[in-house]
């Protein structure tokens, strides 16, 4: 039984497990640019904000930092600051943010790729574009967040690498690898690092509800598994309520993966 269970508050759903593992994401971050890109994300920067790292800086994603949290889709009421685009490129250079990406492909190394599917000179389809990935993963910390896992984006390889991973920083010496880090990788079945001896992709949290049977066979490589996989931790009941009142009361976040 978690601990919302027992004090009568209503069960943390899938989503809600998403956004706490998000938020855990940057948890002790100190006074960094929080930039998450999708709507778990951002409820999960909102949450950590709110509660363990009332440091970070959030903008409202145009030039704006906030000095509020507000409501998802909502304008902020306190502004603290400007941050233009060249200002932006400043904290990102140095390794002051902290950016949650999407990935429509991620190996077993962590590189990631948002551009194209297929070979790039005749690709199967183009997506976004390489954008800005190969200078937020080779200057600040850079997650991953994917709402649908499986083995059509956890691939054994990428079609092109649009964020560098372990192994191709290391390969490109000290320069690429001063700032380079991937905390984590949060799906809607489990929590994944890479906090192993080769730098590869580890199963590090399930969330409840899932077994190890079902993410390894919805990943296209093969993760190290701990002999014991913990759990994904449960919200706090004050936590779900911020969730649920303060940041998300429109409930988008189980749009994005639901129940």
């Amino acid at each position: 039984m978690s601990g919302t269970e027992s004090t009568g508050f209503t069960a943390a759903t899938r989503a809600e497990y998403c956004v706490v593992a998000c938020a855990e994401a940057w948890r002790g971050a100190g006074e960094i640019l929080a930039s998450p890109m999708g709507t778990v994300p951002a409820i999960g920067a909102r949450l950590a904000r709110l509660t363990f790292s009332p440091d970070l800086l959030l903008t409202d994603g145009e030039a704006l930092l906030t000095g509020d949290t507000p409501a998802l889709g909502t304008r902020a009421t306190s502004i603290e600051g400007w941050l233009p685009f060249r200002q932006h490129l400043t904290l990102t250079a140095t390794g002051r943010r902290h950016v949650m990406m999407g990935a429509s492909q991620i190996d077993r190394h962590g590189n990631q790729n948002i551009s194209c599917i297929g070979p790039w000179h005749r690709p199967v389809r183009q997506l976004l574009g390489v954008r800005g990935a190969p200078v937020n993963t080779l200057n600040n910390p850079t997650s991953y967040w994917v709402p649908k896992h499986s083995s059509r984006v956890f691939v054994e390889h990428v079609d092109m690498v649009s964020g560098v991973g372990y192994e191709r920083a290391a390969a490109a010496g000290p320069s690429a690898t001063r700032y380079h880090r991937i905390p984590e990788v949060v799906s809607n079945l489990g929590v994944f690092d890479f906090e192993t001896p080769e730098r590869t992709m580890r199963l590090r949290s399930l969330h409840p509800g899932v077994s190890v049977e079902e993410v390894t066979g919805a990943t296209g490589f093969a993760l190290t598994i701990p002999d014991r996989v913990p759990l994904t931790r449960d919200p706090s009941e004050a936590e779900l309520r911020l969730i649920r009142e303060v940041i998300d009361p429109k409930g988008l976040r189980e749009r994005e993966v639901p129940a």
